[in-house]
């Protein structure tokens, strides 16, 4: 599988995992789960085939782990970033002193009166390290890099929880906890 086809079928399967399962005839469970034969069946009858052996390259191959297998390799979802309501069963974490987030400079004046919102996500995502929270801020042009103030957050009583793929997960940002460039 070359470059191009594992970003589209890796596109392909963070819209169906994250945000419209039905775009396909399949549902998750409640904690976001879907079997693999059933998520491989249905692909390939909505004209998306995908092997077994592809679906593994995908998701062991994605440079942000954005997909897990459950531990006997029968299921799979998303780790993050759903836009439907599902409970993914991580538990509050203590984050570190501060966490970055990624963005563009059209949409600072909004941050810096609102915060980070969620908007139609279950929470906001936050970076361990600049690098990646450039990433991410760079897929809507030149990044910009904000510093949350995560610990003292955590301290004024606002849960974390922190994914498998080190995203960290808030509900929001209020805009005194971010340090702006």
């Amino acid at each position: 599988m070359n470059a191009e086809q594992t970003k589209r079928l890796s596109k392909f399967l963070s819209y169906v995992l994250r945000h419209d399962p039905g775009s396909i005839g399949v549902e998750l469970s409640p904690a976001g789960w879907i079997a693999v034969d059933a998520l491989l069946t249905a692909s390939r009858k909505h004209g998306k085939p995908l092997s077994r052996e592809q679906l593994e390259q995908i998701v062991h191959g994605n440079d942000k782990q954005r997909f897990a297998f459950s531990e006997d390799g029968l299921q799979i979802r998303a780790n993050q970033g759903h836009s439907l309501s599902v409970d993914l069963g991580y538990e509050p974490a203590q984050p570190p002193e501060v966490l970055y987030h990624g963005t563009t400079h059209k949409f600072l004046d909004s941050i810096r009166q609102h915060g980070l919102q969620k908007r139609s996500r279950h929470h906001v995502h936050l970076s361990v390290t600049q690098e990646t929270a450039a990433a991410v801020g760079a897929r809507r042009g030149k990044p910009t890099i904000l510093t949350i103030r995560s610990r003292e957050m955590h301290e004024a009583g606002c849960a974390f929880y922190v994914t498998p793929n080190q995203v960290w997960l808030t509900e929001e940002v209020p805009p005194h906890y971010i340090e702006f460039p």
